[in-house]
């Protein structure tokens, strides 16, 4: 039997013991964001430290301003590419206590109606269950081979449900030691129940926040309409000039470094079970509402946007007031692909809204921060060869997908230790991470740790 043949096996024959474990650290209640568990965080941090060190591994929980960082590193591998495996063990508050069907913290198996297992309990599947698919699958390696097929590097955060404070401060003082060939990042999910998928494309973000100034204080409308210039008029107008009637964006520049998805991409979009129509229709709506001639899966996954997030100004309480306001604000969000550069956007952007600004008026812009998109190589061998794994273990060629938003640690990865990521993950739609009840499939944590064995395998060939 060939030795990943065995490595199969013993995952399966090990599954009820990879449960006891998961529910071991599933019981921890690691709350990132209410310090009343900052202890409990930390004893997260050192069960999952002491596991992988009974592993082989050289593991630590290590000390932040805020909740430890699990690192760990195992490089006995004689050659092939080093990982880096990243997730994140603390958990989302379980508020409102009162709608969760059982305790959140006493993990079980549940049964549901098409005879389908299911682990219940808060992380199982944000993102406990998910980091201990990878840990399960050294586990099996090193229980068969007595070794890794590839050197690995592991990092769990405690703050990811918190804004994550610590990471990049982290990463900086040990770019050295974390950086590696790739990173592996377990926090996704896949296509459907039986599909999974790869993440290879994140929208990149800038936020922007403009406030238009007319006349020198709040004005009568009696005496002033007309004469006066009314901010939120010149607002709206600003605004309205934004898009184009096809719905395309109007500032000049914003689309260089767009780009088109390769043929071979978009032919896996065509193919998947996805209904444009559907998808609008659960949120009340029918008319998709970006560029003409995109497809919905286009425009949320490798299209740019531009949002108008929230507009404020004038009199907005209970009853009315004929006043004209001097001052007329809003938000606008900014999604980018490709190669869109976050400053020379910004840049675009409040050029082209200072000349839609009439001269007696005055415009001021405040940032709210900027981010690259990013996006893993079609063709690169790590992506080329993990396809492969998952389809062996799946029985059907994963799905390249993109993301409408953004993952952080990504983006950091990248910006502070340039390095690339391969998003691989298990959860499902239906999970209800952040929700009460919320689950993880037994399909996905089996499923999760098979493939994260045949992943690294295919890595060292």
């Amino acid at each position: 039997m060939a030795i990943l043949d065995q490595v199969l096996q013993q995952i399966d024959d090990d599954l009820p013991q990879s449960l006891d474990r998961l529910f071991a650290l599933l019981r921890i209640e690691s709350i990132s964001t209410d310090p009343a568990y900052r202890e409990r965080c930390a004893a997260a941090a050192d069960w999952l430290a002491g596991e992988l060190t009974t592993l082989g591994f050289d593991a630590a929980a290590r000390p932040t301003p805020g909740h430890p960082m699990v690192v760990a590193h195992d490089q006995t591998a004689p050659a092939g590419p080093h990982v880096l495996f990243y997730g994140h063990y603390d958990v989302q508050p379980v508020d409102p206590l009162t709608e969760w069907n059982s305790p959140p913290f006493e993990p079980k198996i549940e049964t549901a109606a098409d005879g389908s297992k299911r682990i219940r309990a808060r992380g199982a599947a944000d993102d406990k269950g998910q980091l201990m698919t990878f840990v399960e699958a050294c586990r099996a390696w090193k229980a068969v081979a007595g070794k890794l097929p590839v050197n690995v590097s592991i990092l769990f955060e405690g703050e990811e449900e918190s804004g994550s404070p610590s990471l990049e401060p982290f990463l900086k003082a040990n770019a050295g030691e974390l950086r590696c060939d790739v990173a592996l990042v377990c926090d996704t999910g896949m296509w459907s129940r039986e599909r999974p998928a790869i993440t290879t494309m994140l929208r990149g973000l800038v936020g922007e926040e403009m406030t238009i100034t007319a006349a020198d204080r709040d004005l009568h409308s009696g005496g002033y309409g007309s004469a006066a210039r009314n901010p939120i008029h010149v607002l709206a107008d600003v605004i309205a000039a934004l898009h184009e009637k096809d719905g395309a964006i109007a500032i000049p520049g914003f689309y260089d470094g767009v780009g088109e998805i390769p043929a071979e991409v978009k032919a896996i979009w065509d193919s998947l079970d996805f209904d444009g129509a559907e998808f609008l229709g659960d949120i009340g709506l029918s008319i998709p509402a970006g560029e003409k001639g995109r497809s919905v899966l286009e425009m949320i996954w490798s299209r740019p946007t531009l949002e108008v997030n929230g507009i404020f100004g004038g009199y907005t309480g209970d009853g009315f007031k004929t006043v004209i306001a001097s001052k007329a604000s809003a938000k606008v969000s900014f999604r980018l692909v490709g190669d869109q550069d976050p400053d020379r956007l910004r840049d675009l952007f409040q050029d082209f809204v200072r000349k839609q600004v009439p001269a007696d008026c005055k415009v001021e812009f405040k940032s709210h921060g900027g981010s690259p998109a990013l996006r893993l190589p079609f063709d690169g061998p790590f992506l080329q060869k993990a396809r492969g794994a998952l389809a062996a273990e799946w029985g059907e060629d994963p799905a390249i997908v993109g993301a409408g938003g953004s993952i952080p640690v990504v983006g950091a990865f990248k910006r502070l230790l340039g390095m690339d990521s391969l998003m691989i993950g298990y959860g499902l739609d239906d999970d209800r991470i952040h929700s009460p009840n919320e689950k993880y499939e037994l399909s996905s944590f089996h499923g999760g740790i098979r493939s994260w064995a045949r992943v690294i395998a295919a890595f060292a060939e």
